[in-house]
This record gives structure tokens, sequence and C-alpha cells, in this order.
């Protein structure tokens, strides 16, 4: 039997959140914090627990990346993880990742973030990625709507995804480290958890 080990990524393995840093460098300082202050109503209805985090999460895609063309999307997503990603990565997390491996582990990120900036990094810790995938509108050149295709990657929508992927009955150890409450489900899924275990 093998062993297992999901990891929640931004605030578990990051120092911030991802999705703040990739629109603050694919779109720039002002228009980052003029977004977020004409989204403020939607956002402080989130926080109010009136919208879903989902609802929050798809206006604020929409607001700012809607009708991209794919394409320039990624290649955006592709920078960010060569040049920004490296330095959010807490060095003790990193470790203990290599350290698992070491000891015969499978690595599985598990992330409300989008795959889309994430796979690029996950490969070069030869780590598998459960994340949030973003909807695109079919045409001659694919162009983001500003939605999730399913659910938004999170709470209980980790363990949906996880136990769609993997045969957890197969293993004889599962680990799961995340540092939020939308991390607890996922946590509950481990012979062993940690919560904020590397701050």
């Amino acid at each position: 039997m093998s062993r297992i080990a999901f990891f929640d990524f931004d605030g578990t393995i990051t120092t911030k959140d991802t999705l703040l840093e990739f629109i603050r460098f694919s779109k720039g300082t002002l228009p980052f914090y003029t977004g977020f202050l004409l989204n403020s109503p939607w956002l402080i209805a989130y926080r109010l627990k009136i919208i879903s985090n989902q609802t929050a999460k798809e206006r604020i895609l929409a607001w700012f990346f809607r009708n991209t063309p794919l394409t320039e999307f990624q290649e955006t997503c592709d920078r960010f993880a060569t040049e920004v990603i490296p330095t959010l990565i807490r060095p003790k997390a990193l470790s203990e990742i290599d350290a698992l491996q070491n000891k015969g582990f499978s690595i599985v990120i598990v992330s409300a973030s989008p795959e889309n900036w994430l796979h690029r990094w996950t490969d070069t810790i030869r780590a598998s990625l459960l994340a949030t995938r973003l909807e695109t509108r079919p045409g001659k050149e694919a162009q983001l709507t500003g939605k999730i295709i399913g659910h938004n990657c999170h709470g209980k929508e980790k363990v949906r995804r996880i136990g769609d992927a993997f045969d957890l009955s197969s293993y004889k150890e599962i680990y799961a480290y995340g540092d939020s409450s939308g991390d607890k489900p996922m946590l509950q899924l481990a012979h062993h958890s940690f919560y904020r275990p590397f701050r």
C-alpha cells in the first residue's frame, strides 16, 4: 500500500494569496486597487455570508479577465509561475514536500486557485494537481468567460475532487496540510493532519 499527502497551496505553501498576486502581476497596481474598490460591495456581501465564495470569486475573475484570449492568459500564467510563485513559497513547506517524497509519498496540491498558474510549478516539484478550472467560450480563439467549471475547489469540493481522483482505501498513510476553514474537510480525510504547520 502507498502513501499520499495532500497540500493546500495558498497560505499553506505560500506566504500570500496567489489570486491577488496574479491579478496585480497581470493588470498592474492601479487597476488592481480600482477593480477591488469597485467590486467592494460583492466582497462585503461574501464576508457577511450573503453570497458564496464561488459567486464572489467569479465576480472578480469576470471583472479582470472576461473575454481574455486563453492563449494570452496562459502565457501570463506561465510567466507568473516562473517569476513570482518561487518568491512566495515557504521554505519549510518545500522541505516537508521533499522529505515526504524521499519517504515514498505521492504529493498532491489541492487548491482553490486556478490550475492555469499552478501546473507549471507543481510539475517542477513532481506533484499532482487538483485545482479550480476556468470556463472558456469556444470559438476561433477560446476566451475566458469569468466563470468556473463546476465548483470552486474549496471546502467540501476539495474532498469530492480527491475522492474522484484517488481510491483512499489503497493508501496506508494519508497526510493533509492546510491553513484555513476551507481546508478542514480535507484535513479530516487524513490519518495525520497539520494546520498552519509552516508559519
